[in-house]
């Protein structure tokens, strides 16, 4: 900021001083030199016109900013009376072209308009009634002189006015903006806390659903059968340790990390691993772990499997590629749709897990024939709620309910980006399918 626009900027914050100031100086220095001018040729009556018109002429200045409009209009007035009573110009009229410049400035536009046009009038009236008796040529120039020190004096106060509106309209942008970003900031943190939390319901429902699956299994086989016992005892620490490998990912970006821009800060998706071994010392080594996405259902599928589900897996059409995070999608919603089996379908359930490729979307449907509508409810849980959230972010969709005949049917819906060069392919369709085994080690179609 230069020193002209620091001085603008104190004179405007201190506006009714500098007013009240500049009123003042002029008063004192103008008044008495205009009324001692035309004293001595004017009667009584006279002078005390005069003297009135006089501070009529400059005392408005005070109020110049707060009602410009009224201010202006009484110059004027003050001004044309002293000369319809046949005075001529006096050094206080220097004032008229600051008061134009004022209402040019601070008021409405209706106000400055009508200022100029009224001065220019002015202009015309004083030039004629004071030099065209005598010489015309004098009075023309007169005119377009006083016409043209109003003009310089309105479009100064023009450029200072659009400079003001200009600076106001930035500084209401830079507030707005301000005003965004803090919103923007809320609906970003709102929005991560919720796709933690969907994230963490996941991970942690699913993983402890198979866990209490293993572990009740475990121990009624446990007298009759200790390998049966021995192998559930394994996939829960196998299922643990994935759990606590996928809450560490997602619980990376909300602790410290050094190395990762600063305290306070990780970097998302990388693991603080602690050094292991006698002697081990130094800062956590970060590692990192790509997350799920829909090449991985078939590996859950067979995770499922492993821990004792009879679940089968069934693909159709040729895989294309889908962003990360839709892919991350159809996976949880495959994860939570077979957590709800474990919890909800009763013992030994039959589940189809079927992802269909067609040539605008990927089809993911997860069905059993477990007790359906009749599986008891706590009324807590977020798991479908969240498979529609996950879905709704990449414009699919997700219907849920009991099937015809028995069972419960989970199918989402996400349309696939840059799908027309598969269609082909897609029309004629593959078609894979991983039977399903069950808990004896049999296989199952």
């Amino acid at each position: 900021m230069t020193w002209w626009d620091r001085l603008w900027k104190w004179e405007d914050t201190h506006r009714q001083g500098v007013d009240l100031a500049i009123t003042a100086l002029l008063t004192l220095s103008l008044v008495p030199v205009s009324i001692l001018a035309v004293t001595t040729e004017a009667a009584g009556g006279s002078a005390a016109l005069l003297s009135l018109c006089v501070l009529g002429v400059v005392a408005p200045l005070a109020w110049r900013r707060t009602h410009p409009a009224a201010s202006v209009t009484l110059v004027y007035t003050c001004a044309l009376l002293h000369i319809a009573a046949g005075f001529p110009l006096l050094p206080v009229d220097v004032v008229i072209p600051f008061s134009l410049y004022s209402v040019a400035l601070h008021g409405p536009r209706w106000a400055h308009r009508t200022g100029i046009v009224t001065a220019i009038v002015g202009a015309v009236v004083v030039g004629a009634a004071m030099f065209a008796p005598y010489d015309h040529a004098s009075a023309v120039i007169i005119m377009v002189l006083i016409a043209s020190i109003f003009l310089v004096a309105w479009a100064f106060g023009l450029v200072r006015r659009s400079r003001r509106e200009h600076l106001e309209a930035l500084v209401d942008r830079a507030e707005r903006l301000e005003v965004e970003r803090d919103q923007q900031a809320i609906i970003a943190t709102a929005a991560e806390r919720a796709r933690i939390a969907r994230e963490m319901h996941d991970i942690v429902a699913h993983s402890l659903s198979v866990m209490i699956a293993q572990a009740d299994g475990g121990r009624y086989a446990a007298a009759q059968d200790p390998d049966a016992a021995s192998r559930s005892l394994g996939t829960i620490a196998e299922t643990g340790r994935a759990a606590l490998t996928d809450m560490r990912r997602l619980l990376g970006v909300l602790r410290d990390a050094p190395g990762a821009g600063g305290p306070g800060r990780a970097a998302p998706g990388v693991l603080a691993a602690a050094p292991s071994g006698p002697g081990a010392a130094g800062p956590p080594v970060a590692t990192t772990t790509p997350q799920p996405a829909v090449e991985d259902v078939e590996q859950l599928v067979a995770q499922m499997r492993a821990s004792g589900m009879r679940v089968s897996y069934v693909r159709l059409g040729t895989p294309r590629h889908l962003p990360p995070g839709a892919g991350l999608t159809v996976y949880r919603i495959a994860q939570e749709s077979l957590t709800n089996v474990l919890k909800h379908a009763g013992p030994d359930p039959g589940v189809t897990v079927m992802l269909r490729w067609e040539p605008a979307a990927v089809t993911l449907e997860v069905s059993d024939d477990g007790r359906g509508a009749a599986a008891d409810a706590d009324g807590l849980g977020q798991g479908l709620v969240g498979m529609r959230e996950r879905a709704t972010m990449f414009g699919g969709t997700v219907t849920a309910g009991p099937r015809p005949g028995g069972g419960f049917r989970v199918r989402a819906t996400l349309p696939t980006p840059g799908s027309g060069a598969a269609a082909g392919a897609d029309a004629a369709g593959t078609l894979t399918h991983t039977p399903s085994l069950d808990p004896a080690g049999g296989t199952t179609s």
